[in-house]
């Protein structure tokens, strides 16, 4: 009872498919393939881009804090020095000329230190970009 009214025999209606149309389904598999192909090679180095961006925004940050730390510590240094100095005074036009002079000092090592900052987050910034244009220019000049 098979053999007669299985539709999917052999026996029953014999199917091929032209040349032509094997040729054209061919050529779109294989079309199909090379895009999933480069697609995959795409989203693979994105995400090796977008793994170098974090480690080096990571370092980056790392660094910046490091950086702070350091500052805190000397200024908070800089800071006790100068109550205990203070302590020590003879008299009020002593204590002004103390004062003023670290305030004059406490100054200008927050403009060196807001300068080395800045240079930091600069470098960071510029390095945490790298990663991003050397990706961008593989895939296509930018416009103009």
């Amino acid at each position: 009872m098979t053999g007669a009214t299985d539709p999917f025999s052999a026996s029953i209606i014999p199917f091929e498919v032209p040349e032509q149309m094997r040729a054209f389904a061919e050529k779109g598999v294989s079309q199909a393939r090379e895009s999933y192909a480069k697609f995959k090679d795409a989203a693979e180095s994105q995400n090796g881009t977008i793994e170098a961006v974090f480690t080096t925004a990571s370092k980056g940050a790392s660094e910046y804090t490091a950086k702070l730390m350091e500052f805190m510590k000397a200024n908070t240094s800089a800071h006790l020095d100068f109550a205990q100095e203070l302590l020590g005074v003879k008299s009020p036009s002593e204590a002004m000329e103390l004062w003023t002079g670290h305030t004059r000092k406490q100054l200008e090592t927050f403009q060196h230190q807001a300068k080395e900052l800045l240079e930091i987050s600069q470098r960071v910034a510029s390095e945490t970009a790298e990663p991003i244009k050397a990706s961008a220019a593989k895939f296509g000049r930018p416009a103009a």
